[in-house]
Protein backbone atom coordinates (compact mmCIF):
# COMPACT_ATOMS: atom_id res chain seq x y z
CA UNK A 1 0.00 0.00 0.00
CA UNK A 2 1.84 3.37 -0.92
CA UNK A 3 1.59 5.92 1.58
CA UNK A 4 1.06 9.28 1.03
CA UNK A 5 3.19 11.74 0.95
CA UNK A 6 0.91 13.80 3.56
CA UNK A 7 1.10 11.23 6.21
CA UNK A 8 4.69 10.87 6.20
CA UNK A 9 5.34 14.58 6.34
CA UNK A 10 2.96 14.55 9.90
CA UNK A 11 5.14 11.25 11.03
CA UNK A 12 7.99 12.87 10.42
CA UNK A 13 6.76 15.87 12.51
CA UNK A 14 5.37 14.09 15.12
CA UNK A 15 8.62 12.14 15.59
CA UNK A 16 10.68 15.57 15.82
CA UNK A 17 8.48 17.07 18.16
CA UNK A 18 8.69 13.85 20.50
CA UNK A 19 12.41 13.53 20.30
CA UNK A 20 13.04 17.34 20.48
CA UNK A 21 10.70 17.57 24.19
CA UNK A 22 11.83 14.32 25.25
CA UNK A 23 15.65 15.50 25.24
CA UNK A 24 14.96 19.22 26.61
CA UNK A 25 12.84 17.20 29.22
CA UNK A 26 15.73 14.34 29.56
CA UNK A 27 18.40 17.30 30.21
CA UNK A 28 15.98 19.10 33.27
CA UNK A 29 14.74 15.24 35.26
CA UNK A 30 16.48 12.38 33.89
CA UNK A 31 15.83 10.32 37.34
CA UNK A 32 12.17 10.58 35.82
CA UNK A 33 13.02 8.43 32.59
CA UNK A 34 14.35 5.32 34.61
CA UNK A 35 11.28 5.47 36.45
CA UNK A 36 8.48 5.21 33.92
CA UNK A 37 8.87 3.89 31.09
CA UNK A 38 6.07 5.30 29.34
CA UNK A 39 7.97 9.22 30.41
CA UNK A 40 9.03 10.23 27.03
CA UNK A 41 5.33 9.65 25.42
CA UNK A 42 3.40 11.75 28.26
CA UNK A 43 6.39 14.60 27.81
CA UNK A 44 5.73 14.85 24.01
CA UNK A 45 1.75 14.55 24.29
CA UNK A 46 1.45 18.21 24.96
CA UNK A 47 3.19 19.63 22.06
CA UNK A 48 1.67 17.79 19.36
CA UNK A 49 -2.03 18.13 20.41
CA UNK A 50 -3.83 20.99 22.08
CA UNK A 51 -7.46 21.58 23.28
CA UNK A 52 -9.81 23.39 21.65
CA UNK A 53 -13.84 24.27 22.57
CA UNK A 54 -15.77 25.07 19.36
CA UNK A 55 -19.58 25.49 18.97
CA UNK A 56 -20.02 24.25 15.31
CA UNK A 57 -23.97 24.89 13.99
CA UNK A 58 -25.10 25.26 17.42
CA UNK A 59 -23.13 22.06 18.70
CA UNK A 60 -20.45 22.32 21.60
CA UNK A 61 -17.65 20.38 21.06
CA UNK A 62 -14.13 19.40 22.90
CA UNK A 63 -11.65 18.79 20.90
CA UNK A 64 -8.04 18.05 20.39
CA UNK A 65 -6.06 19.54 17.65
CA UNK A 66 -2.64 20.17 16.49
CA UNK A 67 -1.69 23.42 16.18
CA UNK A 68 -0.70 23.49 12.49
CA UNK A 69 -4.31 22.24 11.81
CA UNK A 70 -6.83 24.31 9.88
CA UNK A 71 -10.67 24.91 10.65
CA UNK A 72 -10.74 23.60 7.45
CA UNK A 73 -9.39 20.38 8.23
CA UNK A 74 -10.93 20.21 11.27
CA UNK A 75 -14.50 20.78 9.82
CA UNK A 76 -14.28 17.94 7.35
CA UNK A 77 -11.75 15.33 8.93
CA UNK A 78 -12.81 15.43 12.38
CA UNK A 79 -16.39 17.01 12.25
CA UNK A 80 -17.27 15.18 9.04
CA UNK A 81 -18.57 18.07 7.98
CA UNK A 82 -17.75 17.97 4.26
CA UNK A 83 -20.59 20.81 2.24
CA UNK A 84 -17.36 23.13 3.18
CA UNK A 85 -14.95 22.81 0.37
CA UNK A 86 -11.39 22.84 -0.18
CA UNK A 87 -11.04 24.51 -3.40
CA UNK A 88 -7.31 26.36 -3.85
CA UNK A 89 -6.23 25.76 -0.25
CA UNK A 90 -4.58 29.30 -0.56
CA UNK A 91 -7.50 31.43 0.22
CA UNK A 92 -8.17 32.70 -3.02
CA UNK A 93 -11.31 30.85 -4.33
CA UNK A 94 -13.91 31.05 -1.48
CA UNK A 95 -15.03 27.75 -1.45
CA UNK A 96 -14.14 27.28 2.05
CA UNK A 97 -16.10 29.92 3.31
CA UNK A 98 -17.79 29.64 7.14
CA UNK A 99 -18.96 32.02 9.33
CA UNK A 100 -17.18 32.82 12.67
CA UNK A 101 -19.09 34.74 15.56
CA UNK A 102 -21.07 35.97 12.29
CA UNK A 103 -18.24 37.06 10.36
CA UNK A 104 -16.95 35.11 7.02
CA UNK A 105 -13.69 33.72 6.72
CA UNK A 106 -11.53 31.61 4.39
CA UNK A 107 -11.28 28.42 6.69
CA UNK A 108 -8.40 26.80 4.52
CA UNK A 109 -6.49 29.92 6.08
CA UNK A 110 -7.96 30.08 9.07
CA UNK A 111 -5.98 28.25 12.23
CA UNK A 112 -8.38 25.74 14.46
CA UNK A 113 -6.26 26.67 17.79
CA UNK A 114 -7.58 30.90 16.81
CA UNK A 115 -11.42 29.88 17.49
CA UNK A 116 -11.30 28.63 20.65
CA UNK A 117 -14.51 29.53 22.23
CA UNK A 118 -16.49 30.58 18.86
CA UNK A 119 -19.17 29.70 17.25
CA UNK A 120 -18.66 28.50 13.81
CA UNK A 121 -21.21 28.16 11.10
CA UNK A 122 -21.32 26.14 8.12
CA UNK A 123 -23.30 25.47 5.30
CA UNK A 124 -25.18 22.30 7.20
CA UNK A 125 -25.87 24.88 9.89
CA UNK A 126 -28.03 27.55 7.89
CA UNK A 127 -31.35 25.89 7.26
CA UNK A 128 -33.87 24.53 10.09
CA UNK A 129 -34.58 21.13 9.00
CA UNK A 130 -35.81 20.85 5.70
CA UNK A 131 -37.21 24.39 5.24
CA UNK A 132 -33.94 26.03 3.52
CA UNK A 133 -32.55 29.36 4.73
CA UNK A 134 -33.61 31.93 1.90
CA UNK A 135 -30.23 32.25 0.36
CA UNK A 136 -30.37 28.66 -0.60
CA UNK A 137 -34.00 29.19 -1.67
CA UNK A 138 -32.73 31.96 -4.38
CA UNK A 139 -29.66 30.16 -5.34
CA UNK A 140 -32.04 27.24 -6.54
CA UNK A 141 -34.45 30.05 -8.06
CA UNK A 142 -31.96 31.69 -10.12
CA UNK A 143 -30.01 28.21 -10.81
CA UNK A 144 -26.77 29.95 -9.22
CA UNK A 145 -24.24 27.22 -9.47
CA UNK A 146 -23.54 24.62 -11.79
CA UNK A 147 -21.06 22.05 -10.84
CA UNK A 148 -22.01 22.85 -6.98
CA UNK A 149 -18.46 23.06 -6.09
CA UNK A 150 -18.28 26.51 -5.14
CA UNK A 151 -22.25 26.90 -4.21
CA UNK A 152 -21.53 26.33 -0.16
CA UNK A 153 -18.78 29.09 0.24
CA UNK A 154 -20.68 31.29 -2.16
CA UNK A 155 -24.06 31.02 -0.26
CA UNK A 156 -22.15 31.97 2.89
CA UNK A 157 -20.60 34.50 1.02
CA UNK A 158 -23.98 36.28 0.41
CA UNK A 159 -25.46 36.04 3.59
CA UNK A 160 -22.49 37.83 4.98
CA UNK A 161 -22.73 40.19 2.29
CA UNK A 162 -25.81 41.40 2.95
CA UNK A 163 -25.62 41.65 6.75
CA UNK A 164 -22.20 43.17 6.21
CA UNK A 165 -24.16 46.02 4.64
CA UNK A 166 -22.57 45.95 0.98
CA UNK A 167 -25.29 44.43 -1.18
CA UNK A 168 -27.46 47.51 -2.24
CA UNK A 169 -26.80 47.33 -5.45
CA UNK A 170 -25.43 44.72 -8.16
CA UNK A 171 -21.83 46.05 -8.55
CA UNK A 172 -21.13 46.06 -4.94
CA UNK A 173 -22.30 42.98 -4.34
CA UNK A 174 -20.25 41.67 -7.21
CA UNK A 175 -16.84 43.51 -5.70
CA UNK A 176 -18.02 42.30 -2.35
CA UNK A 177 -18.41 38.84 -3.44
CA UNK A 178 -15.16 38.69 -5.87
CA UNK A 179 -13.55 36.91 -3.42
CA UNK A 180 -15.23 33.43 -4.16
CA UNK A 181 -14.84 32.39 -7.65
CA UNK A 182 -17.55 30.38 -9.67
CA UNK A 183 -15.69 28.41 -12.22
CA UNK A 184 -18.37 27.43 -13.94
CA UNK A 185 -19.19 31.06 -14.77
CA UNK A 186 -22.98 31.60 -12.87
CA UNK A 187 -22.64 35.11 -11.82
CA UNK A 188 -25.03 36.90 -13.00
CA UNK A 189 -27.36 34.13 -11.61
CA UNK A 190 -25.73 34.09 -7.97
CA UNK A 191 -26.11 38.38 -8.21
CA UNK A 192 -29.67 37.88 -8.79
CA UNK A 193 -29.91 35.54 -6.33
CA UNK A 194 -28.20 37.74 -3.41
CA UNK A 195 -30.50 40.83 -4.82
CA UNK A 196 -33.65 38.84 -4.13
CA UNK A 197 -33.17 37.88 -0.62
CA UNK A 198 -31.92 41.22 0.20
CA UNK A 199 -35.14 42.95 -1.53
CA UNK A 200 -36.98 40.45 -0.12
CA UNK A 201 -35.96 41.70 3.81
CA UNK A 202 -35.24 37.87 4.84
CA UNK A 203 -33.59 37.48 7.55
CA UNK A 204 -30.34 35.89 6.90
Amino acid sequence: MKTSKKKVENEARRDFLKQSSVLSALVLSPGKAVQDPKWDEKVAAPFEKVALKLEVNGVKHNLSVEPRTTLLDLLREQLHLTGTKKGCDFGQCGACTVHSDGQRVNSCLTLAVTEDGKKITTIEGISKGDDLHPMQEAFIKHDGFQCGYCTPGQIMSGIACIREGHADTEDEIREYMSGNICRCGAYPNIVDAIMEVKKGGQTV
